[in-house]
């Protein structure tokens, strides 16, 4: 197995709470509180914990919320690697309707970084990277990072033997066209990642998988993943392309099916397994990940039950 680095620019502390009923003006009593780690980055280590496997969580943190941030990171079946830098980290607070049960999201913007603080990550990256492993960089970056940062970040990671899997969006992604060999080794985008890049709807699987090997060809990345929601997930490479889907499963949450994906995807890819099969891996941990409340993410016993009865298609 290969050691695998995830990497969390901005990070938030996740404060959920519940009132009977939210409106406006009165002063609303709360249930108390609970406090969890969030980010897409510290969501996808997480997730490989819960798989059996064990990554590193390279985690930017500030302030006295990162210094409560860092002491809930102990509890968690990741190895923190904290990158000290000014402000505070930000906090997301999730309150819930009882009455209606709708919930209500509020996230906080993250502390704003100069140039020279992102060159310095890149550096501290590159020095915990593992060597010949993978380095997941998930979720926003905070204001002031260059759109680029993916790009720099996967050529340095490349000089140590290093292999990148992005999963972002907004500018970082959009920058991304400009950029000619970019040296990503996997790309994830879902539904509205891939629209927002192709400038179209993307319809059917076989459109979804033209425009994966569009990415490959311009030399983007040396595989493409996009995700369908219910409908599974396509991958591409130079050498083919697949559609890969479990059984229906019950819905009670939406909330980190992406990132169980890119948590079980990668512990595949660093256990040896091909593209096609990590594709079945991670299919099957998204579809575990709904099956769970809130905020949680798949369950190992889960994954194993529906990657046996998922299906891969060549396309």
């Amino acid at each position: 197995m290969t050691g695998i680095l995830t990497v969390t620019l901005n990070p938030a502390l996740d404060v959920s709470t519940s009132v009977d009923r939210v409106r406006p003006e009165d002063k609303l009593r709360c249930a108390m509180p609970s406090l969890d780690t969030g980010g897409g980055g510290v969501n996808v280590a997480r997730a490989i914990g819960e798989l059996g496997g064990r990554a590193g969580a390279f985690v930017a943190l500030a302030g006295h919320t990162g210094a409560q941030f860092r002491d809930l990171l102990e509890d968690e079946p990741l190895d923190p690697v904290v990158f000290d830098i000014p402000g505070d980290t930000r906090q997301s607070l999730a309150v819930t309707d009882e009455g209606t049960g709708e919930q209500f999201r509020f996230v906080m913007p993250g502390p704003r970084w100069s140039p020279d603080l992102a060159e310095a990550a890149i550096r501290a990256i590159v020095a915990a990277a593992p060597r010949d492993g993978f380095v997941v960089l998930s979720g926003s970056q905070p204001p002031g990072v260059p759109v680029h940062f993916p790009t720099g970040l996967a050529a340095e990671i490349e000089a140590v033997g290093a292999r990148l899997i992005l999963d972002t969006s907004g500018p970082p992604l959009r920058a991304l066209l400009g950029v000619g060999h970019a040296r990503h080794h996997v790309l994830r985008l879902d539904g509205a990642e891939s629209a927002e890049l192709a400038g179209r709807r993307l319809v059917t699987r076989e459109e979804v998988a033209d425009f994966a090997q569009s990415l490959i060809v311009g030399g983007i990345s040396e595989v493409v993943v996009l995700a369908l929601g219910a409908d599974g997930s396509v991958l591409a490479t130079a050498q083919g392309r697949w559609h890969a889907n479990t059984i229906d499963v019950p819905v009670k949450s939406k909330v980190g099916a992406g990132d169980s994906f890119v948590g079980a995807f990668t512990l595949a890819l660093s256990r040896g397994a091909a593209p096609e099969a990590a594709l079945v891996q991670g299919c099957a941990a998204a579809s575990a990940a709904v099956m769970t409340d809130a905020t949680a993410l798949c369950r190992r016993e889960d994954v194993e039950a529906l990657a046996r009865t998922a299906t891969l298609t060549p396309l």
